[in-house]
């Protein structure tokens, strides 16, 4: 599992954006270090303490480094030269809180190095998509079809806020789990399918309740991991309360 870091002028800032990504992955988050702050209650940031805060996390799967804002990214830059674990370390330019909402997501789900990155720079195509701006790229859809086997089903949404950005790291988690290769469409809507991998994949589908969804899924487990999405989709992902 790769290791994250975040850099941030503020403390405050730092574990409040961490807190919030956490709250999406459970029991089972990857390593995060904090280097926040200058010392002594002074904003900024410094580069040992983030080449620390590399070392402190780094692993064969590498690491991913997020970072705020001005001189976060010169010590993020600057800590490469101090760091002393020979293990891969990404610089992310990703959106601070969007960026490790998702890196964090796609890490505690098993993710490879470039996943992760990858996902942490696309962590504002939702917004743009909700806000009406350019559609943004969607995350390739696993190939189905073929000799391997295939499952799907079609499920309407009853939780209040569809698939917002705790149910849609619910079901990253989830497919990464099985043997299989998910994807989800929105079928009121139209969009997709998505790879459901991808975090900021599934936020942009814009699924609201009462929205169609398809899921579909090859490979040896593609029975039990559409299953498993009909059933928790079904249940609201746990959102509804029931009287």
């Amino acid at each position: 599992m790769i290791g994250i870091v975040v850099v941030s002028h503020s403390p405050s800032l730092a574990q409040a954006a961490v807190d919030l990504a956490l709250e999406m992955v459970g029991d089972a988050p990857p390593p995060i270090a904090i280097a926040a702050g200058a010392g002594d209650g002074v904003t900024g940031t410094d580069a040992v303490r983030v080449a620390a805060a590399i070392d402190e996390v780094a692993s064969p799967d590498g690491v991913l480094v997020v970072m705020d804002l001005g001189s976060a990214v010169l010590s993020g830059t600057m800590a490469l030269e101090f760091a002393t674990t020979s293990h891969p370390v990404r610089l992310s330019d990703a959106p601070f809180v969007e960026g490790l909402l998702a890196a964090v997501v796609l890490a505690g789900a098993g993710a490879s190095l470039e996943e992760v990155e990858r996902e942490a720079r696309r962590a504002l195509d939702s917004k743009r998509a909700q806000l009406g701006g350019e559609d943004a790229p969607e995350a390739p859809a696993p190939a189905l079809g073929g000799t391997t086997p295939g499952a799907s089903a079609e499920v309407t949404l009853v939780n209040p806020d569809g698939l917002h950005s705790r149910p849609a790291a619910t079901i990253v988690k989830t497919v990464s789990g099985f043997d299989a290769a998910v994807t989800i469409e929105n079928v009121t809507a139209g969009k997709g399918p998505i790879a459901a991998g991808s975090l900021i994949g599934i936020m942009s589908l814009g699924a609201k309740a009462g929205d169609v969804v398809r899921f579909a899924a090859t490979g040896s487990q593609a029975d039990a991991a559409v299953e498993e999405l009909r059933a928790m989709a079904a249940d609201g992902f746990g959102e509804v309360t029931t009287v």
